[in-house]
C-alpha cells in the first residue's frame, strides 16, 4: 500500500515521464523562485526533490509579479536523450521550453514561442519522428471566463520552430464547458489520446478524454466522460478537486496517473453543508498537491480508480531515499533545494558563512509585489511544528522573524522588532496585532505549532523555556479558500528594514520542521 498525497503540500499540475526505470516529475511554482520543482523516483511513491529547472535568473524574470502568476503547469518529456521541460510564464510573455541532457541540470535558457498565447503547454514525440506541441487558451472571440480551446500545431526539433498549419482540435464538453486546461496526447496502440481537465480546478475539477486516428483529429469524446471526478463524493471526502493529471506507463506495462487534488480540514465534521460553508468553514492551506492513482484499459479507454488517501502500490521493487534531516543547520554550500525566495532574486542578500543564514535587511516587504529578503519552504503537514532561533538587534522599524504566507494579503507574522516581540494576522491586506511581549534578548527562540487550523505561537530567551505569545490563530486565512489564488502555505524566514536603507542583518542558527 501507498498514502497519497505521494508528494505532499503545494505541488500542483504535476507531470510525469518515465526512462528506463526512472521516473521524473514536475509542478507548477507560481510567483516562487527557482521555479519548476524536478522530483526523482524509481516506484512512482517515494520521490526526491533533484532541484529546480529554472534555478538561474536568467532563465525566470519574475519581477513585479502578481500572487499566483509566473510558471503555471509545467510538461516534462524524455527524447533520444534529451529532456525537455515546456511551460507557461504568465502574463506575460508566454510559452517556453528549455531543455537538458541531465534532469538535475543544467537546463539550457529559455527557447519562447511568441507566436503562441494561452496557456498548460504540452509536447508529444510522435513515432515517425515528428514533435508536436499543444496547449490551452481562451478563444479569440469568447463568450465567458473559461470559454478555451485546445490547439495543436507541429515543432520542428531542428529549429525550434513551430511549423505547418495551427489545429484546433477540443473544445470543453463538460457541464457548463468551461476550462478545457492541462491538455496531454498519447500515442497508444496505434491511437491518439488527448486526456485535458474541466470545470476549474476546484471541487468542480473533472478529467475528460478523447481519442483519434490522426494527431489532427477529428477528436472521439469518451461516452463516459468524466473519466474522474470526486465531485459526486460530497463535500467531506478527505480528497477534493482532482484533476490535471498526467499518464505514464511502467517498464512493466501498468498505466498509472500523477494528479493534483486538495485535502480540506479544519470544516464541520457534522450538520447540514453546503459549498458555501465548506468554503468558509474548511481551508486548503497545503494548496493542491499530487497525488497518484491507478489506470487501467477497457475496450481501448482509459478507465481512473477513484482516489483513496491508501490505495494498492504500483508492481515496481520499493525504493526508498535517504530521509531529509528535520533540520537544516545551513551548513552546506549552497541552500537545500526545499527552500525558496518570493520572486527572482537579483542580488544575494543571503549567506551560508558560518553554518548559519545571515540575511541583510532590505527596504522591501512581505506586504508587496517585491523580492524580500527571505527563504521559505512549503507546509506539508496539517499538524506540524517549525521552529528556529533569531539572532538580530533591531533598530529602528527594522523587524525579522518567522512568517507563514499565502500572497501579500494573507499572512501570519511573528517578528522580532525595537519594541518586542510582536505577531501579525494580516487579512484582506489589512494587519491585526494579536500580541506582543517586550522581549529584547540578542538571541531568540521561536516556534509554530499547528493542529489543523490551530496555529500557536511561542517564543523562548532560552534553551527549553518556552512561552505561548498569545492565543491560537485561526489558520484558514493560509487557505486558497479565503485568499484565492493557486498556491499553498510557505513557511518563511525573513528580515526586511520596512522602507529604510540599512546595512543591519538578521542570522538564523537553524531551522527545524516536522510533521506532528
Amino acid at each position: 500500500m501507498f498514502t497519497n498525497p505521494v508528494i505532499p503540500g503545494f505541488h500542483p499540475d504535476p507531470s510525469v515521464c518515465r526512462v528506463g526505470a526512472d521516473y521524473y516529475l514536475v509542478t507548477s511554482s507560481f510567483e516562487w523562485f527557482p521555479g519548476v520543482p524536478i522530483f526523482h523516483s524509481r516506484d512512482l511513491v517515494h520521490w526526491r526533490q533533484l532541484g529546480h529547472v529554472l534555478d538561474r535568473p536568467s532563465q525566470l524574470a519574475l519581477d513585479g509579479v502578481r500572487p499566483s502568476g509566473g510558471i503555471f503547469a509545467p510538461t516534462i518529456r524524455h527524447h533520444d536523450g534529451v529532456f525537455y521541460m515546456i511551460t507557461t510564464l504568465m502574463d506575460e510573455p508566454g510559452n517556453f521550453l528549455v531543455t537538458a541532457t541531465d534532469p538535475a541540470g543544467p537546463w539550457s535558457d529559455p527557447i519562447w514561442f511568441p507566436e503562441t498565447r494561452g496557456f498548460d503547454p504540452s509536447l508529444l514525440f510522435d513515432d515517425d519522428g515528428r514533435a508536436w506541441m499543444c496547449g490551452a487558451r481562451e478563444k479569440a472571440a469568447k463568450q465567458y471566463d473559461g470559454d478555451t480551446e485546445i490547439w495543436l500545431r507541429e515543432l520542428d526539433l531542428t529549429t525550434m520552430k513551430l511549423v505547418g498549419e495551427e489545429h484546433v482540435i477540443w473544445e470543453p464538453v463538460q457541464r457548463g464547458g468551461i476550462w478545457a486546461e492541462g491538455p496531454h496526447i498519447y500515442l497508444v496502440n496505434g491511437r491518439y489520446y488527448l486526456l485535458t481537465s474541466e470545470g476549474g480546478t476546484a471541487e468542480g475539477h473533472a478529467i475528460m478524454v478523447a481519442r483519434a486516428d490522426q494527431i489532427t483529429g477529428p477528436y472521439e469524446p469518451n461516452p463516459r466522460n468524466p473519466i474522474l471526478t470526486h465531485r459526486h463524493l460530497g463535500l467531506r471526502h478527505p480528497i477534493t478537486s482532482t484533476g490535471h493529471p498526467d499518464l505514464v506507463q511502467t517498464q512493466d506495462g501498468d498505466w498509472w496517473s500523477v494528479l493534483l487534488a486538495t485535502r480540506p480540514y479544519g470544516g464541520p465534521a457534522s450538520g447540514p453543508l453546503t459549498m458555501a460553508a465548506v468554503r468558509a468553514d474548511s481551508g486548503y492551506n497545503l494548496g493542491r498537491e499530487t497525488f497518484l492513482t491507478s489506470v487501467h484499459w477497457e475496450d481501448d479507454w482509459p478507465v481512473y480508480d477513484l482516489v483513496q488517501p491508501e490505495m494498492p502500490a504500483p508492481a515496481l521493487p520499493v525504493h526508498h531515499w535517504p530521509a531529509v534531516p528535520a533540520c537544516d543547520h545551513f551548513d552546506g554550500p549552497r541552500l537545500s533545494p526545499a527552500w525558496n525566495h518570493l520572486r527572482t532574486p537579483r542580488e544575494p542578500y543571503w549567506s551560508l558563512a558560518d553554518s548559519r543564514l545571515t540575511l541583510s535587511l532590505r527596504p522591501q516587504t512581505l506586504t508587496e509585489w517585491g523580492n524580500p529578503s527571505l527563504i521559505a519552504r512549503r507546509q506539508q503537514h496539517m499538524d506540524f511544528a517549525a521552529h528556529t532561533v533569531l539572532e538580530f538587534q533591531p533598530q529602528g522599524a527594522e523587524s525579522a522573524g518567522l512568517a507563514l504566507i499565502q500572497n501579500d494579503e494573507y499572512q501570519i507574522r511573528f517578528a522580532r522588532s525595537a519594541h518586542g516581540l510582536t505577531l501579525i494576522r494580516r487579512a484582506s491586506g489589512v494587519d491585526t496585532v494579536v500580541a506582543t511581549t517586550e522581549s529584547h534578548a540578542g538571541r531568540t527562540w521561536l516556534g509554530v505549532e499547528a493542529h489543523g487550523q490551530d496555529y500557536r505561537f511561542r517564543y523562548a530567551e532560552a534553551p527549553g523555556e518556552w512561552r505561548d505569545l498569545g492565543g491560537p490563530v485561526d489558520g484558514r486565512l493560509l487557505s486558497s479558500t479565503t485568499s484565492g489564488g493557486f498556491t499553498g502555505t510557505m513557511i518563511a524566514l525573513y528580515a526586511t528594514s520596512n522602507g529604510t536603507p540599512t546595512t543591519n542583518t538578521a542570522s538564523f542558527d537553524w531551522f527545524e520542521y516536522q510533521p506532528i
